[in-house]
């Protein structure tokens, strides 16, 4: 057969890093600080309430299309809860669309919007799938590049680069804050200039925030917020990171009814529906006490710190990140500069997994002596890593 298999758009994916570092990391018994994945489940009172509704029957059949009721509810709850004062809120009714995780959710709203051959502005470095969901949507991706500064130890971002990245066929911006994988979360003066550029060139912007809980430094501002975007933005939320519970894969889409019902044309063509009896136990968990989402964010808060002072030790040049799972090092102060061969060798130099941020990359030569490490276990997890580290 002369005509390759793999239609053109996804050719140049392969597969994902996190399959292959984690069967690396089954193969060889190293710690797996690769995958954002913690290793222990979230509260009782959560995993208790998803048990429930599966032997009271709810959820064991198809839940509705745009999610159970009671689910989108909570969602609506939790953006007044927390944002209300900026001025958000939405209607469950018609404006939360639920989805198989913040993973669809971006699919589902890559593939609504965008038209062949529209222009998509991304940050760079940036999470895998976004620009898999872009080639699927036939979308172009232009990245915009966050740039590590050493002397204040994290990544920023250019808003003139920004700026002229916007061309006249440029359609959204693919906004991620708190940002996987450098732990970057944007100010409010760079919010409010991307939501002026978005105004002025009438361009609608999708912000994955599924990182919103877990702020160590600074504050979360959903961009929807600002003036002028809420009609252009479509906000995307998931319950994976915030309760710990990431296979569940339950996440949302919150916007205005005609956003929402854009998204909801692509998304019933995916799975239509999924994770029946755990949207009934993600409602609950929306509902924790403050208590809940304050302890997350020192819980991890802390656990970054081990994971920092480790590296910093070991040799690396840690960029210590104001939220999100994860630690971006650079790996030249140890003697390397290439990301793919340090992180496939590390397993058994030192007996533990990372990825190299190269594949976040579209200009891979930029991300090429960075390595991301993520910190969302035990501590007892990460004093071992920290330990094995020492080796290098």
């Amino acid at each position: 057969m002369d005509r390759p298999l793999l239609n053109r758009r996804l050719a140049e994916f392969g597969t994902t890093i996190f399959a292959e570092m984690s069967a690396l990391a089954v193969r060889t018994g190293a710690i797996n600080l690769g995958q954002g994945f913690p290793d222990t489940d979230g509260p009782e009172e959560v995993r208790e309430a998803a048990v429930r509704a599966l032997r009271d029957g709810r959820g064991n059949q198809y839940p509705p299309g745009p999610g159970i009721p009671e689910l989108r509810t909570a969602v609506a709850a939790h953006q007044e809860r927390f944002y209300g004062h900026l001025g958000v809120s939405c209607d469950p009714d018609t404006e939360v669309l639920v989805t198989a995780g913040a993973t669809e959710a971006i699919a589902a709203s890559l593939l609504a919007l965008l038209e062949p051959g529209d222009e998509v502005i991304a940050l760079e470095p940036y999470y895998d799938s976004y620009a898999a969901c872009i080639a699927m949507a036939g979308g172009t991706r232009v990245p915009v590049t966050l740039r590590p500064d050493p002397e204040s130890g994290s990544y920023a971002l250019d808003l003139d680069e920004l700026r002229d990245a916007v061309t006249d066929r440029t359609r959204l911006i693919l906004l991620n804050t708190p940002h996987n994988p450098t732990g970057t979360v944007l100010t409010r003066d760079a919010l409010a200039e991307v939501a002026r550029l978005a105004c002025e060139r009438e361009l609608l912007v999708i912000t994955d925030e599924v990182y919103e809980h877990l702020v160590f430094e600074g504050e979360h501002l959903p961009l929807a917020s600002f003036p002028g975007m809420r009609e252009r933005t479509v906000t995307i939320g998931s319950a994976g990171k915030t309760f710990s519970f990431t296979g569940w894969k339950v996440g949302w889409v919150t916007a205005t009814p005609e956003l929402v019902g854009a998204v909801r044309s692509a998304k019933q063509f995916l799975t239509y529906v999924s994770a029946g009896p755990f949207q009934y136990a993600v409602a609950e968990a929306l509902a924790l006490p403050d208590s809940y989402y304050t302890g997350l964010r020192d819980d991890l808060r802390a656990k970054r710190d081990i994971l920092a002072t480790g590296l910093t030790d070991a040799g690396f040049q840690v960029f210590r990140p104001s939220g999100t799972y994860f630690i971006t090092t650079d790996i030249r102060p140890l003697g390397f500069d290439d990301g793919f061969a340090f992180c496939r060798t590390l397993p058994e130099r030192a007996g533990v997994v990372a990825i190299p941020n190269a594949v976040f990359y579209d200009h891979q030569d930029q991300g090429a002596p960075f390595v991301r490490f993520a910190f969302c276990k035990q501590e007892k997890t990460l004093l071992e890593a920290v330990t094995r580290l020492q080796r290098l």
